[in-house]
């Protein structure tokens, strides 16, 4: 049992809603009334994330929803393994639930409870090009003719360890195609390339004016991702597959990292991206948080970066490639609006809690849809080279 208060409010319901495209939405319910939504998005292990949860019901029905951090520590910390994806993400949802439960009691927005706001809008990017980039040009213009003013495109398909320079090459064309349209944009090499192909690549874009170049080694490479800042002058970005302030440390200390991507719905919740948003302020880092994910993660995101100076741009994935026209960021949203993108901005939203409203009629509705036997989670495919070896997705 957590630690009570006189005006504890205890955690009554746990549930988890599998919703297309591959979402993972939880909703949290207080005996005193008050509803709380998180999400634990983890793409491609969207049952392991449920069997996660079957466990965090079990623990915390009882508990103080007031008792964040008493909750973050002890579902942490208890049970002597910790850490990684699974846990981590399971853990965020729960998270992410109990500060929109406060702020909704509270009465005041999460950032508020963050210690207020230091911007009144977020900028926020798109994306282009899929996990197969061409076409950049014409959908680079048309999210210039939505609102925004950044883009960020995959930088390649699938390499073999060492492969063809030649293949690199279109990368720069299709980079100067959106930047001939006045796009920023950012290059997400997304750990598909190995050191030998990324150094050429990185080299090759130095000139170019990208934004940032994203996970251009694999987050297993801490060393020789600072060897990489050594060689190039572009921003470099990672974070997404680090899943607590502890795995951000060696990159911190290493001078690995420009713009920290940690994801809300992977590192820990609102609670332990705001701690390495701190955390990459001391070292002169700036956050730029991952989230190709749903609503509720998108306004966890922007709940952290407009309570932290040194936040810089925010994922959006409205209609992004994983999307579909039934299924995209707006979709499970009362009020579509609240994400309005202006001048290549977001404005913070000033509801109480995350700020959003869902459409929890249709959330249930699509999850038993979703949830059917012989419908399948969603799956990330599975590439191989010309010699039948295994590919970085």
């Amino acid at each position: 049992m957590s630690l009570k208060t006189s005006a504890s409010s205890f955690i009554s319901k746990i549930e988890v809603f599998r919703v297309p495209p591959r979402w993972l939405f939880v909703r949290i319910e207080t005996a005193d009334g008050f509803v709380g939504w998180g999400e634990s998005t983890l793409e491609g292990h969207t049952e392991a994330i449920e069997g996660a949860f079957a466990d965090l019901a079990q623990r915390f029905l009882g508990w103080d929803a007031d008792g964040i951090e008493d909750i973050w520590q002890t579902a942490y910390r208890a049970r002597f393994y910790r850490g990684g994806p699974v846990l981590m993400s399971a853990l965020s949802g729960l998270d992410i639930a109990l500060w929109d439960i406060k702020g909704k009691k509270l009465g005041v927005p999460v950032w508020q409870l963050l210690g207020g706001k230091v911007r009144d809008r977020v900028r926020v990017y798109g994306w282009i090009g899929g996990d197969h980039p061409s076409a950049v040009r014409e959908a680079a213009r048309e999210r210039k003719e939505q609102g925004f003013t950044a883009v960020k495109m995959n930088a390649t398909e699938a390499l073999a360890w060492l492969d063809s320079p030649e293949l690199l090459k279109g990368t720069v064309e299709r980079v100067r195609e959106v930047r001939a349209l006045g796009m920023d944009v950012g290059v997400d090499f997304h750990g598909r390339v190995h050191k030998g192909m990324a150094r050429q690549l990185a080299k090759l874009l130095e000139g170019e004016g990208v934004l940032f170049i994203e996970e251009p080694l694999l987050p297993t490479q801490p060393s020789e991702f600072a060897d990489l800042g050594r060689l190039v002058s572009t921003p470099i970005a990672a974070g997404e597959r680090l899943y607590s302030r502890h795995e951000f440390r060696p990159y911190f200390e290493g001078h690995a990292l420009d713009v920290a991507q940690p994801d809300v719905s992977h590192c820990g919740g609102i609670s332990e991206l705001a701690r390495i948003a701190s955390m990459a302020e001391t070292y002169d880092v700036a956050l730029a948080p991952h989230c190709p994910l749903g609503p509720i993660a998108l306004a966890a995101c922007i709940a952290v970066g407009v309570s932290k100076l040194n936040y810089f741009i925010q994922e959006m994935s409205w209609q992004m490639h994983y999307n579909s026209d039934d299924a995209d960021l707006f979709t499970y949203l009362a009020d579509p609006s609240v994400f309005a993108v202006k001048d290549g901005y977001v404005t913070t939203p000033g509801g109480p809690g995350l700020g959003i409203v869902i459409n929890e009629e249709l959330v249930r509705t699509r999850a038993k849809e979703h949830s059917q036997v012989g419908v399948e989670a969603w799956r990330n495919p599975i590439w191989r080279g010309e010699d039948g070896s295994i590919r970085e997705w």
